[in-house]
């Protein structure tokens, strides 16, 4: 079965930093695009990074641009997310998702807590 398995959330202070991985399996990782969506309590769905499938191309949104860095690794299945200088805002749970257009798949993972509180 398709599996996305989100980790490396907690508890940490403003200004620090996080690493999120998110770890694929039974699907065609490499062929897919990933993104990284989260959602802070109460509130509805935030885009906010994406890779092409090749780790050709990145996107952030411009509230995290410059603070967070995306990257794949296509060997190993696993998608990452490098959190610095964060927020109170950044406070969410935080989603992976696997899409590819041409076949209509969309996969989403369970989800990781991220708390940004001193």
């Amino acid at each position: 079965e398709v599996q996305l398995v989100e980790s490396g959330g907690g508890l940490v202070q403003p200004g620090g930093s996080l690493r999120l991985s998110c770890a694929a399996s039974g699907f065609t990782f490499r062929a897919y695009t990933m993104s990284w969506v989260r959602q802070a309590p109460g509130k509805g769905l935030e885009w906010v990074s994406s890779i092409g499938d090749g780790a050709g191309w990145t996107k952030y949104a411009d509230s995290v641009k410059g603070r967070f860095t995306i990257s794949r690794d296509n060997a190993k299945n696993t998608l990452n997310l490098q959190m610095n200088s964060l927020k109170a805002e950044d406070t969410a749970v935080y989603y992976c998702n696997a899409k590819i257009r041409t076949f209509g798949n969309d996969y989403w993972g369970q989800g990781t807590q991220v708390t940004v509180s001193s």
